[in-house]
């Protein structure tokens, strides 16, 4: 029997979620929630399209400039969860 994968995506934290945007956007599947974003690489470009898809993914605009104050996912993953709440 394979799990429910409603139930599954619906208990993603937002430090996963942003880990698998992070992954995905940069191309880093190793990456975690204590990379920094201008370490892996990102630039302009890559904080729009993580923006893009975290406000896809939680229904909220949240600015890019929270991607170059907060660099890593967890700390990203904070400031959304306390000003726009849990994914």
């Amino acid at each position: 029997m394979t799990p429910n994968t409603a139930t599954t995506a619906t208990s993603l934290t937002t430090v996963d979620l942003l880990v698998g945007i992070f992954q995905d956007v940069l191309g880093l599947p190793d990456l975690t929630a204590d990379t920094d974003f201008y370490e892996a690489g990102g630039d302009s470009l890559t904080a729009f399209q993580i923006t893009g898809r975290l406000q896809e993914a939680i229904g909220a605009d949240v600015p890019v400039s929270l991607v170059f104050a907060y660099p890593t996912p967890l700390d990203l993953a904070e400031v959304v969860d306390a000003d726009y709440g849990a994914a």
